[in-house]
């Protein structure tokens, strides 16, 4: 009976969560919550000890029985007993349940999951204490939260760079004309980092610090003037801790093959559409968004490739959560997508 009186009962959040950190949208609020998707546990018990900003801290400075663990993996759950903790844990800092509360939840996917792997999102929702989860696949939160025209007759694209996939979409009266996800993304430019720091100069890197070289000083295009970061790492011949120079040259021929596959990603999508809405987006462009979407001069790459005008949207790093925050204002409108 409760949930017939939405303003005094019931309570809604829109989730985006991300390989590499996940927000919080809170109904009437905006943006809550902004946390790394990640969780320490002691080894012995897998009981966690912490969880977000708290956990991230511990990556790769933990005693033997301590571990920090991300439990999303390409967009997808990797560790389904971590991630449910993790849920709760973020749910609980922005929402109050009580008996006489209905607590709706919209979660962002990516595009490509299984049905399996969107049932796993599910019941971790479900089991971290929401009555109602709703899921939209996440190019089509990203498209909305950037405040693309997609209930219009006229195509719009969205490429939205994450943590641990890149969704590529078009969109047009509301629904995907086309859509892809490669598993490309944040990590995979880290990863590539790393590699190519141990491969060139025997020195061996985590991924806090390769994200640090990603943020400074990484490219996806020549820059004017190029850039340079203090490398500290540990020798992998000697043991010894040792530091270099590195060049945003160096890091962008690094991360050359991922922003390689999503350029090819974007371009496949642009072979599949319909030439009506191909002419929509030489008029439209392409939005970029997604923390991926930050690297110095990816859009410049990209246009370059595809001969189509490539603008990076305002809030990028919100734009999934925003567009989960819109739905839940229109939840009626997606509530069959679940």
């Amino acid at each position: 009976m409760f949930k017939r009186f939405p303003g005094l009962f019931n309570q809604a959040i829109g989730i985006d969560l991300g390989t590499a950190n996940t927000l919080v949208f809170l109904k009437d609020r905006g943006v809550v919550l902004r946390e790394p998707s990640v969780v320490a546990i002691r080894t012995s018990t897998r009981k966690p000890i912490a969880v977000g900003n708290e956990a991230r801290m511990m990556l790769g400075r933990t005693p033997g029985d301590i571990q920090a663990l991300r439990p999303m993996k390409d967009g997808v759950i990797a560790d389904f007993e971590i991630s449910e903790h993790m849920l709760r844990y973020f749910i609980g800092k922005v929402a109050r349940k009580s008996l006489f509360t209905n607590l709706t939840v919209v979660v962002a996917v990516p595009y490509g999951i299984t049905a399996v792997e969107r049932r796993a999102v599910m019941d971790s929702a479900y089991r971290a204490g929401a009555d109602d989860v709703i899921t939209i696949p996440e190019p089509v939160a990203s498209a909305i939260g950037v405040g693309l025209p997609v209930e219009e007759p006229t195509g719009t694209m969205i490429v939205d760079i994450g943590g641990g996939t890149t969704e590529v979409a078009v969109l047009s009266l509301g629904g995907i004309v086309h859509a892809r996800s490669i598993r490309v993304g944040g990590d995979e430019f880290d990863m590539s980092i790393i590699k190519y720091i141990r491969n060139s100069y025997n020195l061996i890197v985590g991924e806090r610090t390769a994200e640090e070289i990603k943020i400074k000083i990484g490219s996806a295009y020549a820059l004017e003037q190029e850039l340079t970061f203090e490398v500290k790492g540990r020798d992998n011949v000697t043991g010894l801790p040792r530091q270099l120079h590195l060049t945003s040259q160096e890091v962008r021929e690094a991360m050359a093959d991922s922003i390689n596959q999503i350029i090819e990603a974007v371009k496949g999508s642009l072979e599949r559409i319909p030439p009506e809405l191909s002419s929509d987006l030489v008029d439209r462009g392409i939005v970029l968004a997604g923390g991926g979407s930050l690297i110095r001069k990816i859009d410049r790459a990209i246009s370059e490739a595809t001969g189509l005008p490539v603008f990076v949207a305002e809030d990028p790093l919100c734009a999934v959560v925003n567009g989960t925050g819109k739905i839940l204002a229109n939840s009626s409108r997606w509530s069959g997508r679940d």
